[in-house]
């Protein structure tokens, strides 16, 4: 296969992460906009006229079935990730699903076992396993500056209006503090630590019977994680790795940290690592990649990588009382 071919991409769900991701995919030579969807016609060609996408269709099916497209950025709320990559995948597409990838575990399994069956490329779009800051610290405290890691301290919090942010309080799309945007610090502790032997959770739920807010803690058996998301506060939103050699503090917004500083035999070194874009383009690069080996996962966030934050999430679920059914 030509290494130095486009990778024609389709994207659905046009809302404001398919933006900022499509402006990323400008940034990329060897990318092309082949093609959007969106149920409403007018609002798919707005989005195509300002991201040079080639073709509109105001159905999902439609992109599907088109032979151009390669690969399908899904952006639509969470509640639907899960069946449209699967039948995605099913028309023989490459799939790059924003996360949370799935509600349940259970769908998650099958969308990985959708990607095995059909023999095409599936990742979660986890942008912050590939930003060049996170990339750089995974291999920093791999290689022991830090000494053995012991304590992990990361949230994400925000405050949303409910009438400015009504899909993050809605039941029905997979709203709430843990799906939306819990998964992150969850993330950030299984890259570093793995999976926990003990998850401990509680919520501050809304009355639609989504979480406002969960505290985690995720006990290892060397170390523990003290994580929290919310959408009813604001927080400093900075990431603390804390080892026997050293601590890692990484620039707020952790998630897409422009840098980080590295604190050991009390002086304190700084580095500076700002992603391409707005982030997105490196997981794009991780795409292309892949698809262009004929990878059906990436070894960065691979299928089981998916699998195992999905099922601790799960298991925070059933403790907070959150259920989507």
């Amino acid at each position: 296969m030509m290494k130095n071919r486009k990778i024609k991409w389709g994207i659905i769900g046009l809302g404001n992460i398919a933006s900022q991701f499509a402006s990323d995919l400008l940034l990329l030579e060897d990318a092309e906009l082949t093609a959007v969807a969106s149920r409403d016609f007018s609002k798919g060609q707005q989005f195509a006229e300002k991201f040079s996408a080639l073709k509109v269709y105001d159905s999902y099916d439609l992109i599907f079935e088109d032979q151009d497209v390669e690969i399908i950025y899904i952006a639509t709320p969470h509640n639907s990730h899960s069946e449209l990559s699967i039948k995605a995948l099913e028309n023989g597409k490459h799939v790059l699903c924003e996360k949370p990838m799935a509600l349940s575990y259970q769908d998650a399994v099958r969308m990985v076992e959708a990607s095995k069956k059909c023999n095409r490329f599936f990742m979660e779009a986890f942008w912050t396993r590939f930003i060049p800051s996170i990339q750089d610290v995974l291999q920093k405290v791999n290689n022991g500056i830090i000494g053995n890691v012991n304590y992990i301290n990361a949230d994400f919090a925000f405050y949303g209006s409910e009438t400015e942010n009504k899909r993050l309080f809605d039941k029905e799309v997979g709203g709430g503090a843990l799906f939306d945007i819990g998964v992150y610090p969850l993330f950030l502790s299984y890259v570093l630590l793995g999976n926990p032997k003990e998850v401990l959770a509680k919520a501050v739920m809304h009355k639609n019977q989504v979480d406002l807010q969960t505290s985690i803690i995720l006990q290892y058996e060397k170390a523990q994680s003290v994580l929290h998301a919310s959408i009813v506060s604001d927080s400093d939103m900075k990431a603390s790795l804390n080892g026997t050699e050293g601590r890692i503090e990484l620039n707020s917004p952790w998630f897409i940290a422009d840098g980080y500083s590295l604190y050991e035999n009390g002086k304190e070194a700084v580095f500076s690592l700002p992603a391409l874009g707005k982030g997105y383009v490196h997981e794009a690069i991780e795409c292309h990649n892949c698809i262009l080996n004929n990878q059906i996962e990436s070894e960065l966030w691979s299928h089981q990588n998916s699998l195992d934050l999905s099922k601790i999430v799960e298991e925070i679920k059933t403790q907070i009382g959150l259920s989507f059914t």
